[in-house]
């Protein structure tokens, strides 16, 4: 009886054995790594880079240039209607001083048109440029971290105007990031230290 319960209690015990031994292995190949996600403000990047302020700043500057360029024409544009003033119209000399007035206009219209073009196409390399710059900055950052994902976290400013409302709330992507680390310091500071990127 002694040798029927050992026996018994021995298999009893082996079958559990490999009961929980087909178990565990199971259980590790259905357990994924935890990802790591990190988050990064491409606004406060662009907002806190140094060398964005500085961007700023020599637009401000340039501004001035060409916004006393423009007052310059604009004066001209008053002196030379001041002038047709003086002429009698219906007179060659009217007629002559009004072609003068029309192309003064013309010169500061399109003098205005120019300008507005160049600061568009300045401000679209730029911040094109110091996005790829942020995107490589996270990527170093992220990879220096052991980050699996980044992801942009940029908070809506409230009020939103009407017409940006969808727009505004539909690249809204992260609602909440609790468990993430937010990387934004360090790619702004790698930004400014970036020897490639030049306002």
């Amino acid at each position: 009886m002694n040798g029927k319960t050992i026996t018994t209690g021995i298999l009893a015990g082996a079958l559990a054995l490999v009961a929980v031994m087909q178990y565990r292995p199971a259980a590790s190949q259905t357990t994924a790594p935890a990802t790591r996600i990190g988050l990064v403000s491409i606004r406060d990047v662009f907002n806190g880079s140094k060398k964005h302020a500085l961007y700023q700043a020599q637009l401000a500057k340039r501004a001035g240039q060409t916004n006393a360029q423009l007052d310059d024409l604009a004066k001209q544009v008053q002196e030379e209607e001041r002038e047709l003033k003086t002429v009698r119209p219906g007179t060659a000399d009217h007629l002559k001083q009004s072609q003068v007035v029309l192309e003064a206009r013309s010169k500061l219209r399109n003098q205005e048109e120019l300008i507005k073009l160049q600061r568009m196409t300045e401000d679209k390399k730029w911040f094109e440029d110091l996005y790829q710059e942020a995107l490589r900055a996270t990527e170093v950052v992220a990879k220096e971290r052991g980050l699996d994902l980044v992801l942009e976290r940029s908070e809506p400013r409230f009020p939103i105007p009407n017409e940006e409302m969808w727009s505004t709330l539909g690249t809204h992507k992260v609602l909440y990031g609790g468990g993430a680390v937010d990387l934004t310091n360090d790619v702004i500071a790698r930004v400014d230290a970036s020897a490639s990127l030049q306002p």
